[in-house]
């Protein structure tokens, strides 16, 4: 990860970069905060929001299309989808 001090995520080195390069990477933030915020996660939960239908594909921030997964298995849905996205072009 590119943000670690000491073997720990750096947030503040995080949210300074994603506020000084594009406008989308706040858009993106805010709608990761969001679902967070839908699906009930609180600060500090190691647990992550996924959507069952991704946002690139049509999906949306409702409730019915989150789920709360672990980080590792949330990791390994986002591999499969670059696999799946890698053979489509």
């Amino acid at each position: 990860m590119p943000f670690m001090s000491n073997g720990k995520r750096d947030y503040k080195k995080e949210n300074n970069w994603e506020k000084t390069k594009k406008p989308s990477r706040i858009k993106d933030r805010a709608d990761r905060r969001k679902a967070r915020k839908e699906a009930g996660l609180q600060k500090g939960d190691p647990r992550q929001a996924d959507h069952k239908k991704p946002l690139k594909e049509g999906g949306t921030n409702d409730k019915k299309n989150i789920q709360v997964i672990s980080k590792k298995e949330n990791l390994h849905k986002e591999a499969l989808r670059k696999q799946r996205a890698a053979k489509r072009k």
